[in-house]
């Protein structure tokens, strides 16, 4: 039995193994799908090599790769493994296949009920949740066979502590190890994030400024050649195009600037108000001008160290952005402050044209922008100035009802 045991928990770590070696830098959006194929296959070999114990009982751990891909993924994904269950034990045979049918569709429907609340726990939440949803349904199962005893003899509490603890033990170390892969790939993510920003912004002190001096200087030139009496209406036409792009061109070396390291001299310790209320004057006539209103409201008592001209600038691209977003026809635009667990909450919510999963993904990567004459430097900047005060900026967005992102800043 204990070497039956053995070969069925590395059955149950085969998943983890193969997704570490070949699948774990890959896109995110297929681990979902290779994550329900481990499962699957995993679920196969459970029951293939099921565990006997001494006293002529045999049980399986086929429910502990359905149990945690139905509670991470909900009912479409469980899906696929309820069918896969119950065609694999259809061909088995043998006795309590029907019995198996009725306690997997019941199991089905009730587990991933849970899913929407499971995500939403934290990560030690999430293992103790998966631990007690197993041993509920191990339970559940064992009562089951209740019925098919004349009276509860010693046999049946050997098999119920031998279920109910392997069960309950190996959800607990596969949470821990899915948890843990969980954790280190949005370390990587952040990291190659935080390092692709440091490069940017080194780039950005070094060569900006260069930059800048010639485009003043041509500007300067231009401008005077446009007041020119000698200059004909068509090569003034051109001259005031040219004026336009170098202005253009000066915005993004200023977008550039501004992710330069912070400077002493605009340091602050404050509570964000005093630029909340800065930039939200600021905004205003423009979101006048695109018939959006602008609701604010701020409840925050909480203090941080930070960059004011940088956070003013990261706050400015938001608006816009989001204004943008309600183009052509109006609409709100909220600004909430607030504090929660020691760490300072921003969330800036419009209700225009919402962004895919995919573009989502893409946000704060250099030159790539939703809006079609865009740089993307905006938005480097928001990342930019949330990661140099060690925030995390989450986005929820759904095509055609708009977009909120939700800035969570350390105090």
């Amino acid at each position: 039995m204990f070497e039956t045991l053995l070969l069925n928990f590395l059955f149950l770590i085969f998943p983890i193994i193969v997704f570490l070696i070949f699948f774990e830098h890959r896109q995110r959006n297929y681990h979902k799908i290779i994550f329900i194929f481990l499962a699957i296959v995993t679920m196969i070999l459970c029951m293939t090599f099921p565990i006997e114990l001494n006293i002529g009982f045999i049980f399986d751990l086929r429910y502990i790769p359905f149990v945690i891909v139905a509670l991470f993924l909900g009912y479409r994904k469980a899906f696929p493994l309820y069918i896969v269950l119950n065609i694999y034990r259809f061909y088995l045979g043998g006795d309590g296949v029907l019995q198996s049918f009725i306690f997997s569709t019941i199991i089905f429907m009730l587990i991933p009920l849970m899913s929407r609340k499971f995500i939403q726990l934290s990560s030690r939440n999430r293992v103790l949740f998966a631990a007690l949803a197993s041993f509920l349904t191990m339970g559940f199962y064992l009562l089951t066979l209740t019925f098919f005893f004349d009276k509860l003899n010693r046999e049946f509490w050997i098999l119920t502590c031998h279920a109910l603890t392997t069960y309950t033990g190996m959800t607990i170390i596969l949470m821990i190890l899915i948890e843990k892969i969980g954790i280190n790939i949005k370390k990587s993510e952040r990291f190659l994030h935080s390092e692709r920003l440091n490069v940017v912004s080194e780039l950005a002190a070094s060569v900006s400024h260069e930059i800048r001096n010639p485009l003043t200087v041509t500007s300067g030139f231009l401008q005077i050649l446009n007041k020119s009496t000698t200059v004909n209406p068509e090569e003034k036409r051109y001259i005031e195009i040219a004026l336009q792009e170098l202005k253009r061109a000066e915005q993004i070396v200023s977008d550039y600037l501004s992710l330069a390291k912070p400077q002493s001299e605009n340091m602050v310790y404050s509570n964000f108000e005093t630029e909340m209320e800065y930039t939200k004057n600021l905004i205003i006539p423009y979101a006048t001008m695109h018939q959006v209103d602008v609701q604010y409201y701020f409840n925050n008592s909480l203090n941080t160290k930070y960059d004011k001209n940088q956070i003013q600038q990261c706050l400015i691209n938001l608006y816009k952005n989001a204004i943008e977003a309600m183009k052509g026809k109006g609409g709100t635009l909220s600004l909430d402050v607030s504090e929660k667990k020691k760490t300072i909450v921003i969330k800036i919510k419009d209700t225009g044209v919402g962004m895919t999963k995919e573009e989502i993904s893409r946000l704060g990567k250099p030159y790539y922008s939703t809006k079609e004459e865009g740089t993307g430097l905006g938005m480097l900047v928001v990342y930019s100035a949330i990661d140099k005060i060690k925030g995390k900026i989450e986005v929820k967005s759904e095509k055609g009802k708009g977009t909120t992102f939700v800035i969570t800043i350390p105090a």
